[in-house]
Formats: structure tokens, C-alpha cells, sequence
């Protein structure tokens, strides 16, 4: 299907968690071979960005020095709100990817995760009117950004800047109906200002590739011979205005995975549909914290400390049990939005009397800070 006149099969190839060698670096060979087997099946989109460490270059000697340009569409981005302190800085980053991918010009350029404090760094550097000023350039064809907040906020950012072509979300069938994440309102605001989407974090980091049990279960049940990851990529690109569904492939075996049913992709039939619902509420039926992230305890928390994002945080340790994901969620949703940590609550209770839920807010957080260490 064609989206901005662009011809793009759904899946695209995340460069974000490329395979890694025993001493870290980038295994080129293995992307290589990655590449290969995507662009053989007639897939096309990358997605890359200024901040994967190593990731622009590893396409360019992957993909661009080894394929004519007009074979693929490769999309990166622009984070003006790391360590960039005036309007140079910012624009640095564009002429570094440039140099690091050896592209030539963007197909889609995005400004990168918009959203709370980090917005007003694309207005403060005027990044808006840089990128359509490339755009005039032909340095880059599609101008759009990636977010992770709320639908309120991504619906005021569409209304300020109708000009953008696209927007990338975070969806994916676990938190369609997620109050921390609110996949599902993101996607029907996008939908209202009439944007193509781009979807990210389909298999939530890899969690849903191996999700509870119990919630296994379910899948095994409708379709055995189905991996568990298909069907969280087949939800998301069931979904109307969908431009690509990235998954962030780490390995060759991952890759073969994704193409086998993607090169002849078929939305999600009623049953599917049924399936992923009962697969959602055995996921809601787990015992977790309760946290609906309303953030009244932060009003009267006078410590500042994160209990949102540290019950977001445990909340994906007790039902994924994957605790270097949980750990690196728990750094950025605390740390990196400037909240002090669960050990450092003094246990006033002031929480717990504000709270809708009535959870034990102060016992959580001791759990937190066990958890975490810290």
C-alpha cells in the first residue's frame, strides 16, 4: 500500500537492537546477512536514529554502500534535547547523520521523542522550520517525529504543527488500553489529524515475544504453529494508516521469523481478534500494582519521588521478568524525569491519602527499592 507515495510492505527492520559481538560492538556481518534477507523479500523500510550508538554506521556499510539508494526508504532522527545547548548543536546532528549513514538525503526524518520537557527544545531551536528547509533541499522527502506521552499532548503538538507528514507511537496489543501507556488513545489522536503512522515497540522491547505463561497459553491455543511475536506484529499492522510496523530484529533467526509471515501479510480475522483480547485479560488479571499514573501523589510527595514510574517499573519486572528491561524502564522514568528514587521516601503517608486506588503506596516503594536497589 502507498503511503506519501512511498511503496512500503509493513514490516520495517528497527536498527535500534542490532546484534552485538562478545566485546559489544556491532556484529556487520550478521546485519549483513539481515539486510540481505529483508530487501529479498521485498521489505524496504530502516529505521535508525542519531542516538543508536553505532547504528547509522552500521547501515551505511550494510545497506547504502551495498545497494542502489533507490532500493530502500531509511528514516533517522533528531534529538535536540540531548546535550545540545544551542540551535548549532541540534542542527550538528542532522549533518552527522548525513555523514555517518552516507545517504545522501532522508526518505523520513523525525524529530526525535517529543513529549513532555523535550518539545520545547525542537520550538527553542526552531528544528520545525530546519527540517522543511532540508525538506525544500531534497535532503529529506517525509518530515514527521516519534513520541511517548500522552494523547493530549500529542493532539496538541498536531494542532500547532499540522505540517507534520507523519507521527511514530508506541503500540502494541499489551497496552492498547494501558493508562502509563495509552496506545490506543495515541493512535485514534493521530488518526483524528489524519496521519500515517509509524509504529514502534510492537513486541514492547521483546517482552511479548515471551510473555507470561499463562498468557503464552492462549496463543498456543489458537495457533501453535504461530510464534508468539506474530501475533503482536500482526496486530499492529492490522491497523488502519499504518506506514510500517518496526521491529527492532536482533538476530538472523528473529528476522526469518518476521518475514515468513509478514512477506504475504493478512490482517487479523475476527477470531485473532478474540484471541488477542483474551490474551489482553489474562495479561489484566495478573496481580499487579494498580497504578493508574494520575500523578496525585505527586502533588503532595514532598521527596519528588517517582511512584508512577517506579510502579510502571515493577509493574513490568513482576509480569515480564526481564530485570534489565525493568531496571533501564525504572532509570528513565525516575531518574531521567528528575524524580528522586523509592529509597528515598521518609514515609509521611502523604501519598496514600490522595491516592484513588488506596494502594500502599509506601510498601510498594520499600518492594521498589528492594527491587532495584534502589
Amino acid at each position: 500500500m502507498a503511503y506519501l507515495g512511498e511503496e512500503i510492505k509493513k514490516l520495517g527492520f528497527g536498527l535500534m537492537r542490532l546484534p552485538r559481538l562478545s566485546d559489544e560492538t556491532i556484529d556487520l556481518e550478521q546485519v549483513k546477512k539481515m539486510v540481505d534477507l529483508f530487501l529479498s523479500k521485498g521489505f524496504t523500510y530502516f529505521d535508525t536514529a542519531w542516538a543508536y550508538p553505532g547504528s547509522e554506521d552500521a547501515i551505511r556499510q550494510a545497506l547504502v554502500e551495498r545497494y542502489p539508494r533507490e532500493k530502500f526508504q531509511l528514516a533517522t532522527k533528531n534529538a535536540a534535547w540531548i546535550n545540545c545547548k544551542t540551535r548549532e548543536d541540534a542542527i550538528a546532528q542532522f549533518e552527522t547523520s548525513l555523514r555517518q549513514t552516507g545517504a545522501g538525503y532522508f526518505d523520513f526524518y523525525l524529530l526525535h521523542n517529543l513529549g513532555e520537557t523535550r518539545t520545547e527544545f525542537f520550538e527553542l531551536f526552531k528544528m520545525w522550520d530546519f527540517v522543511f528547509e532540508k525538506k525544500r533541499e531534497g535532503l529529506i522527502k517525509h518530515v514527521g517525529f516519534s513520541f511517548h506521552s500522552t494523547p493530549q499532548e500529542l493532539d496538541e503538538i498536531l494542532t500547532k504543527h499540522p505540517e507534520a507528514e507523519f507521527v511514530q507511537l508506541q503500540i502494541n496489543w499489551a497496552d492498547w488500553e494501558n493508562p502509563a501507556i495509552q496506545s490506543r488513545g495515541c493512535y485514534e489522536v493521530a488518526r483524528k489529524h489524519g496521519k500515517p503512522l509509524v509504529i514502534m515497540e510492537p513486541i514492547k522491547g521483546g517482552m511479548l515475544a515471551n510473555p507470561p505463561d499463562e498468557v503464552k497459553a492462549v496463543f498456543q491455543k489458537a495457533n501453535p504453529d504461530a510464534s508468539v511475536a506474530s501475533w503482536a506484529i500482526r496486530f499492529a499492522a492490522s491497523l488502519d494508516g499504518v506506514i510500517a510496523v518496526l521491529s527492532g530484529m536482533s538476530t538472523l533467526e528473529q528476522m526469518q521469523d518476521n518475514v515468513s509471515y509478514m512477506e504475504d501479510f493478512k490482517r487479523l480475522d475476527d477470531n485473532e481478534r478474540e484471541t488477542i483480547e483474551e490474551a489482553r485479560n489474562t495479561l489484566a488479571g495478573i496481580p499487579v500494582i494498580p497504578c493508574t499514573t494520575c500523578g496525585y501523589c505527586m502533588k503532595v510527595c514532598p521527596q519528588n519521588i517517582g511512584i508512577p514510574g517506579s510502579f510502571t517499573a515493577m509493574n513490568i519486572l513482576t509480569l515480564y521478568k526481564d530485570k534489565k528491561f525493568a531496571e533501564n524502564q525504572y532509570k528513565w522514568l525516575v531518574a531521567m524525569h528528575d524524580k528522586r528514587n523509592a529509597s528515598e521516601c521518609i514515609k509521611c503517608g502523604a501519598c496514600e491519602r490522595v491516592c484513588p486506588q488506596h494502594i500502599k503506596i509506601r510498601g510498594e516503594l520499600v518492594k521498589v527499592a528492594a527491587a532495584f536497589g534502589k
